[in-house]
């Protein structure tokens, strides 16, 4: 069953897939924000480019590689990008991250995902944004998390997995950031470490 997370919130991905996890996949989902004509006419809906993208850090807390739309694979290929999506357009993910968790590099404690509008609208101009973790081996929606703060904002750093006792567990950060691309909210994840 799906957790609904909460900002701050932090679960075990094996407690709550009930049992061990070996791939996992982190999605991320929008609607491009209808603008209303004139008097109904002329209603449209404007395009937005959002960017999933995800750091691996070390036990420093110093980056080790980044996937993004200009790098769809870790360097070690334990970590997979499905591509860019411009629109938002189709129903469900409109990005996906794929995970294979046993062969993150044991050197690798933590993995960062973010979201940025690299079109540089900000959130009030996106609607129903979510990043949601998937069990791949079965299909089944571990947790939640909706991206429902609305506002200036252009970027969230959205969670974090990490490994605490052996084990892989997530924490729903959902900050607010600043930055069109990965490289722009790098000095903002620092605090999330």
């Amino acid at each position: 069953m799906s957790v609904n997370l909460s900002k701050g919130q932090k679960i075990s991905l094996d407690k709550e897939a009930g049992g061990a996890l070996s791939r996992v996949t982190m999605g991320l989902g929008w609607d491009a924000m209808k603008t209303k004509g004139f008097l109904g006419f002329g209603a449209k809906t404007v395009d937005i480019d959002l960017d999933a993208s995800c750091v691996l850090f070390d036990d420093a807390n110093k980056s080790l590689d980044v996937v993004w739309f200009r790098q769809l694979k870790s360097r070690d290929g334990s970590i997979v990008h499905s591509g860019d999506n411009r629109t938002g357009a189709g129903d469900g993910d409109d990005e996906q991250i794929n995970v294979s968790l046993q062969q993150v590099p044991g050197n690798v404690k933590s993995i960062v995902f973010m979201v940025n509008s690299f079109t540089g609208q900000n959130f009030s101009q996106v609607e129903n944004a979510y990043c949601r973790l998937v069990n791949a081996d079965n299909g089944k929606e571990v947790a939640r998390f909706n991206l429902s703060v609305q506002g200036a904002h252009n970027a969230q750093i959205m969670a974090k997995l990490y490994r605490h006792n052996g084990e892989w567990k997530m924490h729903a950060i959902g900050e607010n950031g600043v930055g069109r691309t990965v490289d722009d909210l790098l000095p903002q994840v620092a605090q999330h470490l």
